[in-house]
């Protein structure tokens, strides 16, 4: 008990040291971050000033108000727009339109024409599984009469979900128009006066121009928001690698809210165990006593892809536990695979220690926060098969004086199964046995609250320091804010031959699932951290070659859309590039473990992928590269040096499993390779983007595996060389991928500072992307694909690349000056 003290007292010292130095700044600030599914953010600079969101920028709304002698005060989320139906869509409930497939004549969307030759159908119209009326031909025409019993003044939407092409009409007036599809409900405001007392006629003309079809409408108006609950002042918030601190005022009274998530990777059942902290620290802020009471809601969307989902909720006591939970009446579990999407499947969980006295209840926003209002709760314990509830919790804090009072609750997620994996579906790595229950879980959690909180709040203070030390304050910055976000876009689970396997989902760039170029990106981090967490990224494309599903004599690209993994999806291959991820990563493990284990594991595949670079590697055909997204490229240089090194990291593998042949042979080669390399590439001060284009450039990322792993291919001189030509092409927010474009990857950014030989140079290259961190207008959760003269996004966002920022850390822990 002691140590513990002690140790909680150090790990409190070091944290108070670390967080008095100012508020942060982030595009979005992470809340809740697990896994791709359960990955919560504040995509704003005040928590209390925007609803909180899924990483795919859907609500998944977090509420926190604060009662202070009666009076309510909102610190966490945003009043969410409530609505009330006037005329209801398809979602709410079933209704009849007239449409034709056929051009109608002239004022076909106006009240007084004649629509007795449409047809009839039931809303929605289309032609996939949702629809109840099938639409298949290239346009539809669509007319809903109804009536209005009165005019009020509240503010009227359109309710609309469309593919693809639309124009919208309303008593004749065209009040919406768009090319292009939505994927879900939208909300269009109306100019007021559009709609009459008495009939009305909602006129809507939808093209189908390629994909699927799809039409459902609808019209709502805006609840007025509740005046009464005023906004706690936000005082500072501080990001670390497993907590998000904020700091409230609120009448009287200082409020602390930190959030955890406790990634410690050292520990994969920790990390794996989908459960987050909410911890409340409440003081007096003018040596009065007063009244406190917190309450937290999260929404049943958590658990659902589409609001429109129906959902059950439950109430009960376990293990000293007061606990909600809530999941869809539906449970299609992995059911569904693409990119953005969010889980329907298994169960919100929302806990707090008995201890605490506590009262949970569930029910509509505004019925929550008027419960909590006047104190009189609901005793029911089930709702079943209802729409979206809010899950209430209030923690009361009695009297309240300048000694700190602390509290906490539990967020947590059953997916009860994680993924599947060549046909079988794997349950999460908690789950041991039938007899394993996700309140078990909670029940853990809750005994490890104290414990946690130090080893967390040590971990972030010792990692910033590192990361200051061995690259400046705006490096440290950087890699606080993003540890969280990598770990979140991946899940563990263990194959059925027991091996670990650590999935990436490759967020809003296609959705797939153990992608090899982007294991390849997010590294460092976890070299760093545990290197068994990078063998659990390439176990799987590992095994796909090796159990021949896979039989091309590089490495797939992928097995799967996200969370499916049974085989590659990605149209077009990568052969130099994954081949050369592929033997580059298992030599930087075999550095890293200090024996070639895994090396001779996985060795005679590893030997046909190696064959593969030797005649196709050096000076590669028209092909994609990780940075597909810039396009095909014939004889790229960046391409070529990952083809050498990985020759080179093959050949390290070999020496060191006592193959000196195979070592000699290859070491030779990409000795050659790096050589002619250098007179092809050279074009005078830099060396060029392709071989045949001395008017270009490119950053040469991948040389700085050459460095790590200490092979010696290419001469300090052709770094030092590239680094002082980089330093003449930087903008504002950072420097380019390559002549081609302005826009940039801010982790192949941090790969080319480490090539720099000081210092200085290195913080040069890392200043700009802090500049796109902390200023950037693209509030998301941290894109890797940003313009470097406008600090924009163009794509990409909550990715796990964003490990790579790392690889400065990885140096140092290597002793790579």
């Amino acid at each position: 008990m002691t140590y513990m003290k002690n140790l909680s007292l150090l790990a409190a010292l070091i944290f108070l040291s670390f967080y008095t130095f100012g508020q942060d700044k982030a595009p979005a600030y992470p809340l809740i971050t697990h896994d791709t599914y359960l990955s919560i953010w504040s995509f704003g600079d005040g928590l209390n000033q925007s609803t909180t969101k899924h990483w795919t920028g859907k609500e998944h709304a977090l509420d926190g108000i604060i009662k202070v002698d009666k009076q309510l005060y909102r610190f966490l989320g945003a009043d969410s727009k409530t609505y009330k139906t006037i005329l209801a869509a398809a979602d709410e409930s079933s209704y009849q339109a007239r449409f034709t497939t056929q051009k109608p004549a002239d004022h076909w969307n106006t009240l007084t024409f004649k629509d007795t030759n449409w047809k009839s159908g039931e809303a929605p119209f289309g032609d996939d599984q949702q629809s109840k009326t099938k639409w298949n031909t290239d346009e539809i025409f669509y007319r809903r009469k109804f009536t209005l019993a009165q005019k009020t003044a509240t503010k009227k939407y359109l309710k609309l979900n469309h593919d693809d092409n639309v124009t919208v009409y309303l008593n004749g007036h065209k009040v919406y128009e768009k090319e292009g599809w939505v994927h879900e409900y939208i909300y269009i405001p109306l100019v007021d006066g559009i709609l009459n007392k008495g009939d009305n006629i909602l006129a809507i003309d939808c093209k189908n121009t390629a994909g699927g079809r799809f039409l459902d409408a609808g019209i709502v108006e805006e609840v007025p928001q509740n005046a009464t609950i005023l906004n706690a002042r936000q005082t500072n918030v501080s990001v670390g690698a497993t907590n998000t601190i904020y700091t409230f005022t609120a009448g009287g009274v200082n409020l602390n809210l930190t959030f955890t998530s406790p990634l410690l990777l050292n520990d994969l059942n920790l990390t794996a165990r989908p459960i987050s902290y909410l911890t409340y620290s409440v003081k007096s802020a003018d040596t009065k006593a007063h009244q406190v009471d917190v309450y937290f809601s999260a929404s049943s969307n958590l658990a659902v892809n589409t609001p429109d989902q129906p959902v059950s909720v439950w109430k009960k006591n376990e293990n000293n536990l007061s606990i909600l939970k809530a999941g869809t009446v539906e449970q299609p579990v992995l059911k569904k695979k693409n990119d953005d999407l969010r889980i329907d499947w298994g169960y919100l969980y929302i806990a707090v220690p008995k201890q605490f006295k506590a009262t949970q209840f569930f029910g509509t926003p505004i019925d929550n926060l008027q419960n909590f209002k006047t104190g009189k709760y609901p005793q029911v314990t089930q709702a079943l098969n209802v729409k979206t509830q809010s899950l209430g919790t209030v923690i009361p804090f009695g009297a309240v004086n300048s000694k700190p009072i602390e509290k906490y609750l539990m967020l947590g997620y059953d997916d009860l199964k994680s993924v599947e994996y060549f046909g079988d579906q794997l349950l999460p790595i908690w789950k041991k046995s039938a007899s394993n229950t996700f309140e078990d879980q909670l029940v853990a959690a809750s005994m490890d609250y104290e414990s946690l909180q130090a080893k967390t709040k040590a971990f972030d203070a010792k990692l910033y320091a590192d990361a200051k030390r061995v690259g400046g304050k705006e490096y440290a910055d950087l890699c606080k804010l993003v540890y969280r976000q990598s770990i979140a876009a991946h899940k563990i689970v263990y194959a059925p031959n027991g091996d670990l396997l650590f999935f990436s989902k490759e967020n809003f760039s296609g959705g797939f699932i153990n992608t090899v170029d982007v294991t390849y990106p997010s590294a460092p981090q976890y070299l760093l951290y545990n290197p068994e967490l990078l063998k659990g990224m390439l176990n799987g494309i590992f095994y796909y070659s090796e159990s021949g599903r896979w039989k091309k004599p590089y490495p797939a690209h992928d097995i799967g859309v996200y969370p499916i993994a049974n085989g590659q999806i990605y149209g077009e291959d990568m052969p130099v590039e994954e081949a050369g991820n592929m033997l580059i990563l298992a030599a930087a493990i075999t550095k890293a473990d200090g024996n070639t284990t895994y090396a001779a594991k996985h060795w005679a595949v590893m030997s046909i992928w190696a064959y593969y670079l030797l005649k196709e590697g050096f000076d590669p055909a028209n092909q994609l590269c990780t940075d597909d997204f810039a396009g095909h490229l014939a004889r790229n240089a960046n391409l070529s040096v990952k083809a050498i090194v990985g020759l080179g990291a093959y050949a390290q593998m070999a020496e060191g499993l006592g193959k000196k042949d195979i070592a000699t042979k290859y070491k030779n080669a990409a000795l050659e390779m790096a050589k002619n390399w250098q007179t092809l590439a050279s074009s005078g001060d830099h060396f060029a983007l392709t071989f045949n284009d001395k008017n270009t450039w490119s950053q040469k990322y991948n040389l700085v595996w050459d460095k790590l792993l200490k092979l010696n291919l290419f001469p300090e001189t052709v770094y030092k060389k590239e680094i002082d030509f980089y330093l003449t092409k930087q903008n504002e927010f950072g420097l380019p991928l390559d002549s081609r474009k302005d826009y940039t990857k801010s982790d192949w950014i941090i790969w080319t500072a480490t090539l720099a030989d000081n210092q200085a140079d290195f913080e040069k290259f890392i200043s700009p992307v802090h500049k796109f961190a902390t200023e950037t207008t693209s509030k998301v959760p941290l894109t890797d694909w940003h313009e470097t003269k406008t600090g924009k996004q163009v794509g990409f966002q909550a990715r796990s690349v964003v490990g790579g920022y790392f690889i400065k850390l990885l140096a140092d822990r290597w002793n790579i000056k």
